[in-house]
């Protein structure tokens, strides 16, 4: 009985499904839903919604101190001048007026 060099048929079936397998996992730790490349995009949009979320604290920081100024407890007699010539549009006799629109750009 002699044997042949050359390989069997259902070794080289389970070869190639072997590799097939490989090729499909790995392009899936990369490429997939949970690979690395989706991996950076939402450490991305991590970083990018840190620093939104530091702005908007910043902003309701800026925003709960202008209500503590203007409240029954703390008034900030600047502030509510300021408040209330913005809204009623009125000045003192002793200010001066520039408009935007006389300004030249």
């Amino acid at each position: 009985m002699q044997r042949s060099s050359r390989p069997s048929a259902t070794f080289l079936l389970y070869l190639c499904i072997a590799t097939l397998l490989s090729c499909y996992f790995a392009y899936a730790a990369v490429r997939g839903d949970l690979g690395v490349i989706e991996r950076l995009v939402i450490d991305a949009q991590l970083k990018d919604l840190e620093a939104e979320k530091a702005a908007l604290e910043q902003q309701i920081a800026q925003l709960s101190n202008k209500t503590l100024r203007m409240s029954d407890d703390y008034l900030d007699l600047d502030l509510l001048d300021e408040q209330a010539r913005s809204v009623l549009g009125m000045m003192r006799s002793d200010e001066l007026v520039i408009r935007e629109s006389s300004v030249s750009r």
